[in-house]
Order: C-alpha cells, then structure tokens, then sequence
C-alpha cells in the first residue's frame, strides 16, 4: 500500500488558497479546458513523510513509529503548530513542472516534526523519501501545458498571498490510490 503522513489545513484556508488560484493562469487555463492538473482543494496537505509502497504486514510498525513521534513531539516541545499559506514558487522544467504554495508561521516545529517521523521510520526500518524535508503545499503540475512564462507570472503573483492562519495539532497516517483521479484514504491519527 502507497502511505504518506500528512498534516491536513482546514476548510477555509484551502478555500481561500483556491480563490488564489482561480484568479492565477493556471486557475484561467483550467477553466478554459487545459488540464493543468490542478491539486483537488479537498486532498490539499503538507505532507511530512512519503512512504511510498509498504507491505500491509508493516503497518502497525508505521503506526508504531507515527505514535512515538507524535508523543515525542508532544513531550518535548508540544503545542499545535500556528501556520499559515503563504508565498510561494515552482519545482522543475518543463513537463515536470509543479506550482505550490509556501507555508509559514512555525516552520521551525513543522520541520522538527518531520525530523522526529524520519528518524522514528529509519529506526523501524520502514522506506521514506530521503529528500530534504520543504514545507510547501502543490497547487498544480502544469508541466509544459502552458507556457513557462505563464507559471513564472503565477509564481510571481503568489508572492504576494498570504492565507489566513491556522492551527496543526493533528498528524495524519494517508494511503493514496494513484491515477487519473486519485482517492486517499485516512488511516490514522495523533495529536500534536
């Protein structure tokens, strides 16, 4: 099973980023008809770990490792995180190009929760994504789509966004089910 831990942004900071990207060329060339392969506003997360595919008999084992993190976190710095969508960027070129959103506020305890989750699956001897841990949320993969000049002027304009903040107090264990209209399934979860 293809397993990610998130933390989940609740329903009016997502629907704020999503009236952002409806005024962006990307939300334009969407509505237009080009699949610019916006996120879906109601799988929008900060993901913290990619596990990728673990076998179902290790799921306990992840669950373990996710528990003790949490506590861990919770015991040595504790308190929901106050974040907030903000700013932004791209990753890639050309077809690999994807358009986020920044995230800022308490960056520092989101990056120590992700360390804790990292450290608590490489004890367990569990697969993750190794690349440094970068908070963003992805709004679209556009890839070549639309022009480059397009997603620099939308990389641009999201400079200027600034969300409404919130608070994470909540680690999520998600199962994703790829494909052209992806399904996530929430497994678990522990407070912060």
């Amino acid at each position: 099973m293809r397993l990610f831990v998130a933390v989940y942004p609740p329903r009016p900071a997502v629907d704020d980023l999503a009236a952002q990207v409806a005024r962006l060329r990307i939300g334009a060339a969407s509505a237009a008809g080009t699949n610019v392969r916006l996120a879906d506003p109601a799988h929008a997360h900060l993901t913290l770990a990619f596990l990728g595919d673990v076998e179902e008999s290790r799921l306990v084992d992840v669950e373990s490792a996710l528990g003790l993190a949490a506590e861990t976190y919770r015991n040595g710095r504790g308190g929901a995180l106050r974040l907030r969508l903000s700013g932004g960027g791209s990753f890639g070129r050309g077809r690999f190009t994807v358009l986020w959103v920044d995230v800022r506020g308490d960056t520092d305890g989101l990056a120590t929760l992700a360390r804790l989750i990292r450290i608590g699956l490489r004890r367990a001897r569990l697969p993750y994504d190794e690349k440094p841990f970068r908070a963003h949320l992805t709004i679209a993969r556009p890839g070549d789509r639309i022009d480059r000049a397009e997603i620099l002027a939308d990389r641009e304009a999201l400079h200027d966004y600034a969300g409404p903040e919130w608070t994470a107090d909540e680690l999520v264990l998600v199962r994703s089910h790829p494909g052209p209209e992806p399904t996530y399934d929430r497994l678990a979860a522990w407070p912060i």
